[in-house]
């Protein structure tokens, strides 16, 4: 079974193969502004949800050719402060708004996860799901907020910052999975996988160092 990634993120296929997988990425064409526009009164765990299905279904009909027999994963990252549902800044002058708003304040990062099960070319079994965890943010100082956004970071990562990067210097504390925050949980998605059938051990790859049974008996 290939594993296909439905995403650009390097963080997310970084913590995919730090667990032991070692995914194909396959970015989608998906418009996510359009999408999130059909979808104007969804609560914030859906619009999240609804983007990471919509990525996955993208990628899944385009390498279902190539790859017949796959699992897909979508996922989509935002974050929620103050009553708003932000995603990537694009660039710095939203970015330093964003820091100014939620800085010393909580925030909660949503992810939307999404998992196809391809078998034949066509999708046989699919679940979907999001994660919560509450973030809460330091208060850079001017100087240091300057330096974090000439740095480009924030500016492509949903809601201005990253955990394990550059930004962890300013987040002062989590309140649930770290992983989800990186942007893929990888508790919630071995229980979407789990609920189709997928266990993840299967996923790991021989080249993480760990010993993957042969189904030979010694």
């Amino acid at each position: 079974m290939r594993l296909v990634l439905a995403s650009a993120s390097p963080a997310r296929l970084g913590v995919l193969r730090a667990a032991g997988a070692d995914p194909l990425v396959e970015v989608s064409d998906v418009d996510e502004d359009a999408l999130l526009a059909a979808h104007p009164d969804a609560e914030p765990a859906r619009k999240v949800t609804l983007l990471a299905a919509a990525k996955a279904a993208a990628v899944a009909g385009r390498i279902a050719a190539e790859h017949p027999d796959a699992l897909v994963v979508g996922c989509d990252s935002m974050l929620h402060v103050d009553g708003e549902l932000v995603g990537k800044p694009g660039d710095p002058d939203t970015a330093r708004r964003r820091w100014l708003s939620m800085a010393g304040r909580t925030g909660e990062l949503l992810t939307g996860h999404a998992v196809l099960l391809l078998a034949g070319g066509a999708v046989a079994k699919e679940a979907e799901g999001h994660a919560v965890t509450g973030v809460r943010f330091a208060d850079p100082t001017p100087q240091e907020l300057t330096a974090y956004l000439g740095t480009g970071e924030p500016l492509n990562v949903a809601g201005a910052f990253t955990l394990d990067g550059f930004g962890g210097w300013f987040v002062d504390g989590i309140d649930g999975d770290p992983s989800n925050v990186i942007g893929i949980s990888l508790p919630l998605l071995r229980r979407l996988l789990g609920g189709i059938g997928v266990s993840v051990v299967d996923l790991w790859h021989p080249r993480s160092g760990v010993p993957v049974p042969s189904g030979k008996e010694s």
